[in-house]
């Protein structure tokens, strides 16, 4: 009888090791409690969607999934991987910095607001991060750089300067910047809410593309119809809470909680 092939069996393992679980989050900011015992997971090239009214604590949750926010009680763990803390209740911090520095590089970030640096051309916003903090090799990261603007449908504005795109190509930058450093999860926090219609088509197309790739995403969105398209699964939050979670085509077709479906129909008669 063969013996097992220890390296597949690691790769196994690791394929279904969720790239991020979060386990009974708590957030508060001071007594306003904003996540009430959050707990997801996002499967390796699987679509995560989170909806909900605002203030139901999406962005936060998806901030503190990215360490940007500290977390008072609850779990996040990155491929196995569980932040390390010391401190309790709101004098919890990460205990490790260079574990978050590390966890970091590997869950990229795009933000509604785009967040361009206003002093750099588009390629070099792309550019930035891997040189300056992968240590990458400039000649290699520009290569890469130039192939993901292109991938974006902005490869003509390498050169430009932020100020010199629509909303819908900054965003698209933004998204190659984010693409550039590799990560293993990318975190998209509203990336169309601050465009208008026309050029929101340009930003779904590629978060589409990007799903088709099976890349693991959490999306946080009031674009129910993107939801739909790209997601896995679908969390919907209310009030610091998972209200209900599912396949969209239930969660859409055939919602089971009342809080949704009143979500849903005054969504979809915006």
């Amino acid at each position: 009888m063969n013996e097992a092939d220890p390296t597949v069996s690691a790769a196994a393992e690791s394929a279904r090791t969720p790239v991020i679980e979060i386990r009974g989050l708590h957030k508060a900011y001071g007594a306003l409690q904003v996540l009430r015992g959050v707990s997801l997971t996002a499967p390796r090239g699987h679509v995560v969607s989170l909806i909900g009214s605002s203030g139901s604590g999406k962005s936060t949750l998806l901030r503190c999934c990215n360490l940007l926010e500290d977390s008072q009680q609850g779990d996040i763990l990155f491929e196995g991987e569980a932040v390390r803390w010391r401190g309790a209740g709101m004098e919890r911090v990460p205990a490790d910095r260079a574990q978050v520095t590390r966890l970091r590089t590997n869950l990229s970030m795009v933000f509604q607001q785009f967040n361009l640096w206003s002093h750099l051309t588009i390629l070099q916003n792309v550019m930035e991060a891997p040189v300056q903090v992968l240590r990458r090799n400039p000649a290699e990261v520009e290569a890469r750089a130039r192939a993901l603007l292109a991938k974006v449908g902005i490869g003509d504005k390498a050169d430009a300067w932020p100020a010199q795109l629509s909303g819908g190509q900054q965003q698209r930058a933004a998204i190659a910047r984010a693409l550039c450093m590799e990560p293993k999860a990318l975190l998209l926090d509203e990336p169309t809410s601050a465009l208008d219609p026309e050029l929101q088509q340009e930003v779904v197309k590629v978060i589409k593309d990007l799903a088709a790739e099976h890349r693991t995403m959490l999306l946080v969105t009031h674009d129910m119809r993107l939801a739909a398209d790209v997601s896995d699964h679908v969390v919907f939050l209310h009030q610091g809470l998972i209200e209900e979670e599912g396949p969209p085509a239930r969660l859409f077709g055939a919602p089971r909680s009342d809080r949704l479906r009143q979500f849903l129909s005054a969504t979809m008669a915006e």
